[in-house]
């Protein structure tokens, strides 16, 4: 029988867990590439920048960056904040929140800041990093993706800092290899001062992961991740997300996790740290924000769609939670 790695996924090749979870990776909007292409010899350790200069290096207009290390061949650990997990190949490592991080292989070595490992930016082509001391060897391949979707929303406790997927032999990891070899080949110089990489690949990668690691992660006490593991919170959360423009009450809600609303009520603020209508509300919110990006429907059909019956209704409560009315935020929307 295989043994799963303590800082691991578990079951990696389990079904989703709840209805919440495609829903919610359904709405996700993500943009970005691979970026960078690495090898490591042992001895070897590097510090990356900061959260902000990434970002600014990256996608200075992106609300939230996403990185990910897919490791080709070899393995590492890597750690943010107080977090330390090891990955090996054919894992994907996933930092949702941009830490700043370390790295480094299984010998001791100094951190050496990334800034000296590659030139600064704009690059004609893809940046390679050649680094270490020359003994067991390590290749990773390193990408990101720009999201302001609220799943990435450090507050709502969804992800820790950082954690490892490790895809179930078969078809998916050998997907996972697949993608990231085809990304590399197809990214190319399009100018004397930039390159472009393939965007629709990262993202269906990043997606995978996403799904293997919220359906089998280990449940948290608290959080959107607790939630979708708990069964009280969970089946109110599949009905919310299924069908936000449903009238729903909070006995409605009740009923679809057959107990009262007194105990739905209180579940929902031990996990979740909110009310239930609050709780559909920002749902609704979040539904509205991704058919204003990227549909034409008019402000009065997206109101229709996530449950207000006017315009002038549905206007108020997004103003009351973006600041601005929906019509304005769609011009301004990245």
């Amino acid at each position: 029988m295989t043994m799963a790695r303590p800082d691991h996924d578990r079951d990696a090749a389990g079904n989703d867990r709840s209805a919440a979870l495609s829903h919610a990776l359904d709405q996700v909007q993500l943009k970005g590439a691979i970026f960078l292409y690495s090898e490591y010899t042992e001895a070897w350790a590097y510090e990356s920048m900061a959260a902000h200069d990434v970002a600014a290096v990256l996608a200075p207009d992106a609300a939230q960056i996403v990185l990910f290390h897919v490791v080709a061949s070899g393995s590492c650990w890597i750690e943010a904040g107080s977090d330390k997990v090891w990955a090996h190949e054919g894992d994907v490592v996933v930092l949702p929140y941009n830490d700043q991080h370390r790295m480094g292989g299984h010998e001791t070595a100094e951190l050496v800041p990334i800034t000296q490992l590659v030139d600064p930016p704009p690059w004609s082509s893809m940046p390679h990093i050649v680094h270490g001391l020359g003994g067991a060897r390590s290749e990773l391949i390193c990408g990101y993706l720009a999201c302001d979707d609220r799943l990435f929303d450090r507050r709502l406790g969804v992800f820790p800092p950082v954690f490892v997927v490790t895809p179930p032999e078969g078809p998916v990891r050998m997907w996972v290899k697949a993608s990231s070899d085809l990304v590399l080949q197809q990214t190319s110089q399009v100018t004397d001062d930039r390159i472009a990489s393939p965007t629709e690949i990262p993202q269906l990668l990043l997606r995978e992961v996403l799904k293997l690691h919220l359906a089998n992660a280990p449940a948290t006490d608290t959080g959107w991740l607790a939630a979708l593991h708990d069964p009280v919170v969970a089946p109110a959360l599949a009905a919310i997300h299924g069908d936000p423009a449903n009238k729903w009450t909070l006995a409605d809600l009740a009923r679809e996790s057959t107990v009262s609303s007194t105990v739905l009520d209180e579940r929902f603020r031990a996990v979740l740290g909110l009310a239930p209508i609050r709780y559909l509300t920002g749902w609704r919110m979040h539904v509205a924000e991704d058919l204003l990006r990227t549909t034409l429907l008019s402000v009065t059909a997206v109101a229709h769609r996530v449950g207000y019956e006017s315009e002038e209704a549905f206007s108020r409560a997004f103003k009351r939670d973006h600041g601005t009315a929906p019509s304005v935020w769609r011009v301004a929307a990245p």
